[in-house]
């Protein structure tokens, strides 16, 4: 128990370092410090700031996919848990697209291109968890289908994310995952 609990501040210790100053500027030291304790005892959990920083986006992942599977779960129909799997997933996304964002910070070309390779292995975990979560909500339709339509309703969100990112306005986000939603009925049922 006191170990978790140790190992949670230290989580959440360099998860506000990592947000704050990015991931280059972020030492061992520094967080051992934030939870004032000696970087040694921070070796006993973690073996170097790679272990850190990879939990720190584990742990992120796993509360983005809870809070997704939370609102789906409180949906009723099929229809209000794609729109409430689409909402939460870009409400979600732009929260925390600070703090992605804001590990680059200070990055030289190697760093940042290993760090690119890193988030695409965390961008196909998170698929996966989504890919299981809408398997679920669509439990009872044509596999060959459902697979199609997951990939193209997961897709089209994803696209939409993209054009409201570029106009910098989320006004039109809702109608707009309203009107997949129907689409996406539309398939499923068809």
């Amino acid at each position: 128990m006191a170990e978790d609990i140790i190992q949670q501040q230290i989580l959440q210790a360099a998860q506000q370092l990592f947000q704050k100053h990015g991931y280059q500027k972020v030492t061992m030291d520094d967080v051992a410090k934030a939870i004032g304790k000696g970087r040694s005892s921070l070796y006993y959990y973690y073996k170097n700031k790679d272990e850190v920083f990879d939990a720190v986006v584990g742990a992120e992942i796993d509360d983005i996919v809870a809070e997704i599977t939370r609102m789906v779960d409180k949906a009723d129909t099929v229809a209000d848990k794609l729109r409430a799997f689409a909402i939460t997933k870009t409400k979600i996304g732009r929260k925390r697209r600070i703090f992605f964002d804001m590990l680059e910070t200070g990055m030289n070309a190697d760093e940042l291109s290993q760090y690119t390779q890193r988030k695409k292995v965390i961008q196909k975990k998170i698929r996966i968890d989504e890919l299981t979560l809408l398997n679920r909500v669509l439990d009872g339709y044509n596999a060959a289908d459902k697979a199609v339509v997951i990939f193209v309703f997961t897709s089209s969100l994803r696209g939409l994310k993209r054009e409201m990112d570029l106009e910098n306005s989320y006004a039109r986000m809702e109608p707009a995952i309203d009107v997949l939603v129907r689409m996406t009925m539309l398939a499923i049922q068809g």
